[in-house]
């Protein structure tokens, strides 16, 4: 695999890729005579920064991330959601509607983010639920937070600038500030000293 850097998408400055041979698509749209991300679906209004770094087999529609950005293979970003700058989505990763990552957060492998407090397939009548029944509800990384692997961030809450959440745990209520948290639920093992 080689690094190239993609050109001619309109909106979207200079972008660096981990490329295969081929075409390279964004959306429906074929580049010729680029080296290609056969398995990777960037829809046409994702909006990327510069120097962003996409691996194979993403699917980003919609969304924002910020420059410098590193984006880890099977990860899925969907609309709404904003990546900052210098921020590292590990693989098989899934950032939801709603949620906001903000600059140089590290989020590790198969980390999972949730919008709905009380998700269902289908209405009381049995009809299926759609985009009107029912609302985003926002999640906040905030600058500098490290979310452990396979993690899952419920929605409504704020993780911390420089909070720490371990491996594994599930988040269930905000992550104050320079706090380490774990578990199911997470819960603090350590706080900020106080002065």
């Amino acid at each position: 695999m080689d690094w190239e850097f993609v050109r001619g998408l309109p909106d979207m400055p200079e972008t660096l890729l981990a490329v295969e041979e081929g075409p390279i698509s964004n959306g429906q749209r074929e580049l010729p005579g680029t080296a290609a991300m056969d398995y990777c679906r960037i829809a046409p209004d994702v909006k990327l920064g510069n120097g962003v770094r996409i691996f194979a087999f993403v699917n980003l529609y919609g969304c924002s991330i910020g420059d410098n950005s590193k984006i880890g293979t099977f990860v899925e970003i969907q609309k709404n959601a904003e990546i900052g700058r210098n921020v590292k989505v590990s693989s098989h990763t899934f950032i939801c509607e709603g949620v906001r990552i903000e600059d140089d957060v590290f989020i590790g492998h198969n980390v999972s983010f949730i919008n709905d407090k009380y998700p269902r397939a289908t209405n009381a009548d049995g009809s299926p639920q759609t985009e009107a029944d029912w609302s985003v509800v926002q999640t906040v990384v905030k600058h500098g937070a490290s979310i452990g692997t396979s993690s899952t961030i419920l929605c409504g809450v704020t993780v911390g600038e420089y909070a720490v959440v371990g491996a594994g745990s599930v988040v269930t209520r905000d992550v104050p500030p320079h706090t380490v948290v774990a578990g199911n639920p997470a819960r603090v093992l350590r706080s900020p000293e106080k002065k």
